[in-house]
């Protein structure tokens, strides 16, 4: 045939296939029925349209990766061309070989990864929709423009991190909205009610989870997102609705460990961002509030991944509704926001897909760099091998979901370090066992934010909390060191889990310890299924064994009603929770005191309610709800805080309050109904700002501690400046920083841990010592260990309460001024909170 009519028929062939594919292809209007921007998108109608365009697309792979509490599927959808799809897996492998994470010899063919997330905030509801709309602009084969920049790309849109929270506010938001939104903010359709949309099914921030992983959505995107390793990662948000459009370069502090090329590349991304905005004559702002230094967020988890990640901030959020006025006189309209999100996220593409070899070789030099010359002062980090077993194997697990590596020393050598429990530089031994973190490894960035002692922090407005190294966190003991050791041995967390029963086949008693949360759920597990228990309240020595305060008595005697079902419940709880237990064949001890004694108490199985709702941090709750379901698996009864009036509390004995004023259920009436349970031997456990709030009934002992004021002369007073007003307020706050706290430990709030917890404080406002009560937890002088805390914070904090337990008639008052449950992430501390309910007041 005619090579001209070949040509011809070929050319035909492709546009008429262009066209069949358009046609194929819908937008989201008309898939959906309706403009985006008319209305609210729900969950299974974006992730049926981004099906859709899946299906009909060759640009586009639809992939889940797993579902949210409330069984809502997550998804990702890889964008690029068709033929980089066939080589998608190449590209993917490629990255990690390329940066270590993966033996291998990489091939030539790379590509830029980007990663675009979406509605992390259920309540920032712009963003999902703009995901739509950009994923239709990256797939529509008649965007030639597009195609040049996918040929040198690979786009992964998370359409809907957070569905549970999203549903919740589209599901009221239909309900409050009538035919015509109404714009004035002051009508119900912008005021939504507690706990609001934006955090997930148990309350959770996911914004404030990427580190930590707590949450159930954070794990699984967080391994699918090491499988990529995207090279930039976007996550867009919304904010108060005067505010102009955020997006990169960041407001400082920056973490030092973020690297030149980093703050220059989202650089020319922000200017990229800002030509588009000019061209509209958009208002927009870059550089203020938004920092990089908490690890934690959709942008730093990921630059300390090596990405350049960025947040992206429109204004909206639920107080925008679908349309509002703004204080200029003009409407903002969800379209509005959709549409500003989706300039900056096709912006964000094209900018790297025209830098993609420059963005992939950084991307390559900052883990070269990581494994041989790394950044910051300390080049090992050490965790000694006679810490608990169970804490030890809690920290690995989570370095394996981080994929930082570590092993054992193998030998012993003496060095100059840093000693996390004195918070000084000395000479220390580390042994062959010791568990080795070497900064020589492609994670080196993250292990170093992860373990160093005391971040340097560069300003002190800053946006989150400042402190969260990860032997505090762990409750382990360890050390810092500005040498370079690297672990000879290889190691396994399921190393540290192994369940021996030890002594009698059919003992009169099962002793078990208690250090731990694993300790704690395995009585939680024992005492769902009818086991009774004891617990020690003195050391004591049996079977030449040595016991210490909590240990758990589980007695044969207390037990007859079960049989011979007693010791299969008990072994096989002990296996699933990987708990050794012993049995010993006598009551008798050694020394301290006999199981019959009074000093070994009978565990009455709390029944507790939770009042949580107007009036509460809605991520406190969750906190507290979150630890009941996922982490100790033991049931609590939830009420809302309007419901106390008429709660019927004689079914329970335990009271918890989350964080929050009470403000209107703590009526005159409400007062005297809580302290009368009380009285008649409830246990109230009062949490954070709640303590304050107790503070000011006649029937809580705990005060305020009055704050020592500053001796600043008169004319310095007088002449401050202007400018430096949100600095000067920072001298009496703390973001959140760790102090030592000595503990009490023969009080059963304190059983399981040494006489020093280091304590994540969040709020400054110090608590006087009780006069009426038992000072389990308290901060001394110079108790300050690391991140910020104002000159007059640190003062004021000195000789002040962290755990507390008053005595009020036959009940007692828990006050727990620092939140051991915070986030869900400070591991060491969640074992008072189970101390709190199982222990005081029995």
């Amino acid at each position: 045939m005619n090579p001209r009519l070949i040509s011809i028929a070929a050319t035909f062939a492709l546009l008429l296939s262009s066209q069949l594919a358009v046609a194929q292809l819908q937008s989201p209007e008309q898939f959906l029925g309706y403009e985006l921007g008319d209305r609210y998108t729900p969950h299974h109608q974006v992730v049926a349209y981004v099906r859709h365009v899946a299906e009909e697309s060759d640009r586009v792979d639809f992939k889940p990766y797993g579902e949210t509490y409330e069984h809502r599927q997550l998804v990702y959808l890889t964008v690029t061309t068709p033929a980089n799809h066939e080589r998608l897996e190449e590209i993917r492998t490629n990255n990690l070989k390329l940066i270590g994470l993966t033996e291998g010899e990489p091939t030539e063919f790379r590509k830029a990864i980007i990663w675009l997330s979406y509605n992390i905030h259920g309540n920032e509801t712009s963003s999902s929709e703009a995901a739509m709309k950009t994923l239709h602009q990256l797939a529509d084969p008649g965007n030639l423009e597009a195609e040049s920049w996918l040929s040198e790309s690979v786009v992964i849109i998370d359409p809907m991190v957070n569905p549970d929270g999203r549903d919740r506010y589209v599901n009221w938001f239909r309900g409050m909205a009538g035919a015509d939104y109404n714009p004035d903010a002051e009508t119900r359709e912008h005021n939504e009610p507690w706990p609001g949309g934006r955090s997930n099914h148990y309350y959770f921030d996911l914004n404030r989870d990427w580190a930590w992983q707590v949450q159930q959505e954070s794990q699984q995107r967080a391994e699918i997102y090491q499988q990529w390793m995207p090279h930039v990662h976007v996550d867009f948000h919304e904010q108060g609705i005067n505010s102009p459009y955020y997006f990169a370069p960041a407001a400082k502090p920056f973490h030092e460990a973020i690297t030149d090329w980093q703050r220059e590349f989202q650089t020319t991304i922000g200017k990229n961002n800002m030509q588009y905005f000019d061209e509209e004559n958009w208002i927009y702002f870059t550089r203020e509030v938004f920092d990089l230094f908490y690890p934690s967020y959709g942008d730093t988890w990921p630059t300390f991944n090596g990405a350049i990640g960025m947040t992206y901030e429109q204004a909206g959020g639920s107080r925008a509704g679908a349309a509002v006025h703004k204080q200029e006189g003009d409407t903002l309209t969800l379209n509005d926001r959709l549409t500003h999100h989706h300039v900056t996220g096709i912006s964000t593409v094209e900018i790297t897909a025209q830098n993609a070899d420059r963005v992939i070789s950084e991307f390559e030099t900052y883990f070269n760099t990581a494994a041989e010359a790394p950044g910051g002062r300390y080049k090992t980090f050490v965790v000694k091998a006679d810490n608990h077993p169970d804490k030890i194997y809690n920290l690995l697990c989570y370095l394996d979901s981080q994929q930082i590596r570590y092993g054992r020393a193998g030998s012993s050598q003496s060095v100059d370090g840093f000693n996390y429990q004195t918070a000084e530089d000395e000479r220390i031994t580390v042994s062959g066992d010791d568990i080795i973190i070497s900064a020589y490894q492609p994670k080196s960035t993250l292990a170093r934010v992860l373990f160093e002692p005391d971040p340097a922090l560069s300003d002190s407005l800053t946006y989150d909390i400042t402190a969260w190294e990860a032997h505090y966190r762990f409750g382990l003991s360890g050390y810092a060191l500005e040498s370079s050791i690297e672990p000879q041995e290889d190691l396994r967390a399921d190393q540290f889990l192994q369940p021996q029963v030890t002594g009698a086949e059919k003992p009169y008693a099962y002793l078990a310890g208690w250090h731990t949360m694993h300790d704690a759920r395995f009585l939680a597990d024992i005492t769902q299924k009818g086991i009774k228990s004891r617990f020690s309240t003195v050391p004591f020595t049996i079977d030449g064994r040595e016991f210490d305060r909590g240990t758990l008595v589980i007695t044969r005697g207390n037990n007859r009603a079960l049989g011979d079902a007693f010791d299969r419940v008990v072994r096989e709880a002990a296996d699933t929770h990987h708990r050794p237990l012993h049995g010993t064949s006598t009551g008798f001890v050694e020394s301290g005191s006999d199981f019959g004694s009074s000093n070994v108490q009978f565990i009455d199985p709390p029944a507790i309610a939770v009042f949580m709702g107007e009036g509460t941090s809605s991520l406190a709750s969750g906190e507290v709800w979150h630890f009941f379901d996922q982490q100790l698996q033991y049931p609590a009864s939830l009420f809302h805080t309007h419901d106390f009036g008429r709660a019927d509390l004689s079914d329970f004995d335990t009271i918890v309050l989350p964080s929050g004023s009470y403000s209107d259920m703590l009526t005159e009436s409400a007062k005297q109904k809580l302290t009368a349970w009380i009285a008649g031997g409830g246990t109230l456990i009062a949490m954070d700002r709640t303590v304050g709030t107790l503070s000011s009934i006649d029937a809580f002992s705990v005060r305020r501690k009055t704050a020592e004021a500053e001796e600043d002369s008169d004319t310095e007073t007088r002449l401050r400046t202007y400018g430096d007003r949100a600095r000067e307020r920072t001298s009496g706050t703390t973001p959140g920083s760790i102090f030592k706290t000595t503990l009490d430990t023969t009080h059963p709030l304190a059983f399981g841990y040494p006489s020093e917890y280091y304590s994540l404080k969040v709020d400054a406002g110090p608590f006087a010592y009780l006069a009426g009560g038992w000072n389990v937890g308290t901060a001394g002088e110079n108790a300050h260990i690391s991140g910020f805390a104002g000159h007059q914070a640190r003062k004021n904090l000195e000789n002040s309460l962290t755990f507390g337990v008053q005595s009020h008639g036959a009940g007692q008052i828990v006050y727990m001024v620092d939140n051991p449950l915070f986030r869900g992430f400070w591991e060491n501390g969640k074992l008072f909170f189970a101390n709190a309910l199982f222990f005081v007041g029995q």
